[in-house]
């Protein structure tokens, strides 16, 4: 179960959709969930949830709760992160 946080459809914002759906899709096909979450749009979920910065993943399920903050673009960083091999 991932959540993604973003501010708008700021070039960053869509980099970093698009990076997490491929990781999802690449690593994870028929295992996830993403939601994307526009903090623009609903900032008390952003604020309950101490997101202090855009684009913002959050992976809550498997426990513990991992965040990583960007773009994603650091594709085998995030994948190590998720403790996930970047050849499956």
């Amino acid at each position: 179960m991932f959540r993604l946080f973003v501010s708008g459809m700021t070039p960053n914002s869509v980099c970093a959709i698009e990076n997490a759906r491929g990781i999802c899709e690449g690593h994870l096909k028929g295992r996830y969930q993403l939601e994307i979450i526009d903090i623009y749009q609903q900032p008390l979920l952003a604020k309950e949830r101490q997101i202090v910065a855009a684009p913002t993943m959050v992976r809550e399920l498997p426990l513990p709760l991992h965040k990583f903050i960007g773009n994603l673009s650091r594709k085998e960083q995030v994948l190590q992160g998720l403790d996930i091999s970047a050849t499956r």
